[in-house]
This record gives structure tokens, sequence and C-alpha cells, in this order.
């Protein structure tokens, strides 16, 4: 009550005020802040992007996850040191993250860039350029996020019992089968909780944004939380960021209720 459900309610309170200014106080604005965002042109662009970064993210961290979990649960001589390789960009704090992936990404010198002159590439400006610097985002996320969420996947799995895996083998079934058919239905609560929590992670990057490309070029790398953190602490904006707050949890409120209720159905 005191740290979540108390903020969340002042928060809404306050989207429907203007913005406190030194000795002016707030004043009752009605919908002119929601107005306001319905014709704000970047938050309409940090919308869009955030939807596509979440559908590059989400399914790629997951997907990739749940391939290092089935590697690192197999009986290899060399598991204790590729769980330890997979999950340590999880360790690493997020600005640091975000400085070797601008030392990769640096034009002409960088690691990528070295890598592409090997082949007679020219040199790249991934972090600078609209139609690249949100992918370059999306894959320094998918590196970070990928081994947090194989610790999930790898504890689900041991929780499936060999003996369901045995008899599917004695009846003839493929690994693709035994996947299908007994590993993916038994880690459904395991994915739905990771979902969940990508999703969430999807909509409230403003680290790697803000330490590698500052929302640029022209926006093209804005999210929808890094622009809540410029109109709330370098416009400050307090108003408006209690409006642009207020929809950012609608949205995530009703994806999350949609997950739910499409996980149990399966």
């Amino acid at each position: 009550a005191a740290f979540t459900h108390g903020p969340a309610l002042r928060t809404l309170v306050a989207s429907f005020f203007t913005t406190p200014r030194g000795r002016r106080p707030a004043q009752f604005a009605g919908i002119d802040n929601y107005l306001h965002l319905a014709s704000d042109e970047v938050f309409w662009q940090a919308l869009r992007n955030n939807l596509l970064y979440a559908g590059l993210t989400i399914p790629l961290a997951m997907g990739l996850a749940l391939t290092m979990a089935i590697i690192v649960n197999r009986a290899l001589a060399e598991r204790a040191f590729l769980r330890m390789a997979f999950f340590t960009p999880t360790v690493l704090p997020l600005i640091a993250v975000a400085n070797i992936w601008l030392f990769f990404y640096q034009p002409g010198f960088g690691l990528i860039d070295q890598v592409r002159a090997l082949f007679g590439l020219p040199a790249s400006n991934i972090l600078g350029q609209n139609s690249s610097a949100l992918y370059g985002i999306a894959a320094v996320t998918v590196w970070k996020e990928a081994g947090f969420f194989m610790i999930f996947y790898l504890a689900a799995l041991q929780t499936i019992p060999p003996m369901l895996i045995d008899a599917a083998r004695l009846e003839g079934a493929s690994r693709w089968q035994i996947f299908r058919r007994i590993t993916l239905p038994l880690i459904m609560p395991t994915t739905l909780f990771i979902g969940i929590n990508a999703v969430v992670n999807a909509f409230r990057m403003v680290d790697h944004i803000y330490q590698m490309t500052g929302g640029g070029p022209n926006n093209a790398s804005t999210l929808l939380y890094f622009y809540l953190y410029q109109v709330a602490f370098q416009f400050w904006d307090t108003a408006y960021a209690a409006t642009i707050t207020t929809v950012l949890v609608a949205i995530l409120a009703s994806v999350a209720v949609v997950q739910f209720v499409y996980a149990d159905r399966r």
C-alpha cells in the first residue's frame, strides 16, 4: 500500500492536474493531459518503437534462454562452465553492459567493424542510423536477459519426471515429439512467468538507451519509459509524466491479463 498502490493512485490523480511550478500550485486540468498525449507525435513514435522492441526481444530472449537451458540440462562434462558462461551477462551492471556494447558498435574501430574489415566490408554506424539503432539496443537486451531467463527454464526442466521421457522413447517418440508433447506443456507455468517479466522489462528499459543513444537519432531508439524519464526529469513536466505513466501501466496490465487468460486456456 505504501510503496505501490498509494503512489499509483497519486499518479492517476496527478494526471488530471497541471504541473506545479514555483509558487504556482497545480490546477485541475481535466483530460487536457490525455488530449495532449493523443496528439504527441513523440509519444506515438516511442510506443511504436516499444512494440517493435518488445516483439524482437521477448521471443528471442525466451527462445535463446530455453535453448541454453536444454543444453546445460544435459550430462555434459563442461556443463558447469557453460552455465556460468550463459549466466555471466545477467550479473553485469546495466551501465557496464552498455559500455561493453558501445565498444562493439564503435564505427571504424569497434569489435564489429574490426571483424567486418577482415571480410573487406565497410565500416558501419549501427547506433547512429535511424534504421538500425533500435535493433542494436534490442541485441544488447537479448544478450543481457537470456541468461537470467535460462535459470528459470533450467529449474523447470529439472522438475520433469525422467520416467515420462523414458516412456515416450520406448513408444518411439522423436526428440521433437518429446519436446512438443511433454517438455513444453510441463514448463508452461514457467513460460508464463518469464513472459510476463519479459513484457515488463521490455517496457521499462531506460539504462541502455540513456547510455548508448540518448533516444536518438531523431527519436529512433526512444522507448516509452525513456520518454517518461525525459518528460519527468529533463523537461520537469510531472503532470504529463503522470499521464504517460498511467497509460503505460494500463498497457502492461492489459497485456498481463491477456497472457494469464491465454495461458490458463492452454
